[in-house]
């Protein structure tokens, strides 16, 4: 089983949107990361007013599917197609999507599940939930476009915990950080990100979608010349392979390390 991403409609316009991988606490696979494209490049030519994101059971999405990582992240090649095709084509798509996306947040919200949750436009979180992206503890970086938007998302200095240090922080810390919208006891998250999606989708469907548009504008400029962009380009499309990691000791050690249960040895 590879998991999957469940599309279900609401009521008054609302899309359902859930990642279920069972037993994984919804890491993500290569097949959900392109469901995950294909899921909103839909709700985009859909009539929907808003969408909810959850984790299916009690956690948002713990990461990645680091079973599958043998398979392909060894390979430079194959490494930059995972994260240049299958990751960054279902996050730019939630990040295109006109439609207001409410993340419904429980549990563990860990690499991939804050990608995916700084996607969205109100973020509605329980007391319990963990956020946080170690993987310096699996032996590789997080990808260029990636981190920019973890990092335009949480705020530079969380950014740097997560991914230097290893942090990870409660919801309490996220909301002072001013990346959660509200955080409300546990049991409360699915009725809270309901309502606020209800809210929502019962004002003007056109305004939204405008404002969302507006808001990305603002946010990462369009201009080809737009110096944040073109620092990425570089950093992605420049003489410096930024996967040339792949099959570096340290890399393979880590993620050998985690799926065999045991501290890496750096």
């Amino acid at each position: 089983m590879s998991g999957e991403v469940l599309v279900q409609d609401g009521e008054a316009g609302v899309v359902y949107v859930t990642l279920r991988h069972t037993g994984r606490l919804n890491a993500m696979s290569r097949t959900m990361w392109r469901q995950l494209r294909s899921v909103f490049e839909s709700i985009q030519a859909s009539n929907a007013r808003c969408v909810v994101v959850a984790g299916d059971g009690g956690a948002f999405c713990a990461g990645g599917d680091i079973s599958e990582y043998p398979g392909f992240r060894f390979d430079a090649a194959a490494l930059r197609d995972f994260h240049e095709n299958d990751v960054w084509g279902g996050l730019n798509a939630m990040l295109a999507c006109d439609v207001p996306i409410v993340a419904s947040i429980s549990g563990a919200c860990m690499g991939a599940g804050v990608e995916i949750a700084s996607c969205c436009d109100v973020r509605v979180a329980g007391a319990a939930a963990r956020f946080g992206a170690p993987i310096a503890k699996l032996g590789f970086p997080m990808a260029p476009r990636e981190a920019q938007l973890v990092a335009a998302a949480v705020g530079e200095t969380a950014a740097r915990q997560m991914l230097l240090e290893a942090a990870t922080f409660t919801a309490a810390d996220m909301l002072a950080r001013g990346f959660l919208s509200r955080v409300v006891p546990d049991d409360d998250v699915p009725a809270e990100a309901l309502a606020s999606a209800s809210r929502i989708a019962a004002l003007a469907p056109g305004a939204a979608r405008m404002n969302k548009q507006v808001l990305r504008a603002l946010k990462t400029p369009p201009a080809p010349d737009s110096k944040a962009q073109a620092a990425i380009e570089m950093i992605v499309n420049g003489p410096h392979d930024p996967y040339a990691y792949a099959d570096s000791a340290e890399h393979r050690e880590g993620i050998t390390a985690f799926l065999a249960k045991r501290p890496p040895v750096f």
